[in-house]
């Protein structure tokens, strides 16, 4: 059960963040939480994350 409300939780940081601040970086930001989650606190994980999480926040933010 606390696993689902760690999921549930970062994914509603990955939906809030481009609202609340520029889109690289809140995507980044929650990439990384959701990366380290997802790998139990690994630093590859929580890195990787943080990459992608940057690329598709870039990616959104561009209209």
């Amino acid at each position: 059960m606390r696993h689902i409300i760690k999921y549930v939780a970062a994914a509603a940081l990955a939906l809030g963040m481009p609202l609340m601040s520029g889109c690289t970086l809140g995507g980044a930001a929650a990439g990384g939480v959701i990366g380290h989650e997802a790998t139990h606190g690994s630093t590859a994980g929580t890195v990787g994350g943080a990459v992608v999480g940057g690329v598709i926040g870039h990616e959104i933010g561009k209209d």
